[in-house]
């Protein structure tokens, strides 16, 4: 007879990050992991890697590190990166940091615009996202469907942002 012991997969984790790039891979691989040891499926699973590396990306190029104005016991301060899978199977990720001189908000890039999407991709790739307000920290966060009750996505055209008279310029074409 075979001894069969049931491995406890968390639906919750938190990391703290340095404020920086350095981070961010590390945060991917952890995410993808531990969603797939959760048999989240695929799609989703991307899209989450991709919501957080958005993140905390916008967290490292905009805001401050938490607590940079009282550093931590430990010496350092970063960034806080969580996720948590609910009982309804809805997928929550976000990032905490200090803070910035502007709120997070999606941007209207020019086509040509090398940067100023992340948020919209967000946007895009989530069911909500929001940003919460705490004493000396901001947490931007997104909520993903896991199972397919809550699915969103399927079936529905992607929302894209088209500058007022922008097709005017193409009326005069064949």
């Amino acid at each position: 007879m075979a001894l069969v012991v049931a491995q406890e997969v968390p639906t919750s984790s938190t990391m703290a990050l340095p404020h920086g790039p350095t981070g961010v891979a590390e945060a991917r691989r952890r995410l993808r992991k531990e969603l797939c040891a959760y048999e989240v499926p695929e799609p989703v699973v991307d899209d989450a890697v991709l919501i957080l590396s958005e993140l905390l990306s916008n967290s490292c190029r905009h805001a401050r590190p938490l607590g940079e104005d009282e550093p931590s016991a430990a010496g350092g301060s970063g960034i806080r990166a969580a996720w948590r899978i609910d009982e309804d199977g809805l997928l929550t990720v976000e990032v905490t940091d200090g803070g910035g001189p502007t709120r997070p908000l999606p941007a209207s890039p020019s086509l040509t615009a090398r940067g100023g999407r992340g948020l919209g991709i967000v946007r895009s790739l989530s069911l909500r996202w929001g940003v919460r307000d705490a004493p000396g920290e901001v947490t931007v966060w997104a909520m993903l469907a896991v199972r397919s009750r809550h699915a969103r996505r399927d079936g529905l055209a992607p929302q894209i942002d088209i500058p007022v008279g922008f097709a005017d310029a193409f009326e005069d074409l064949p």
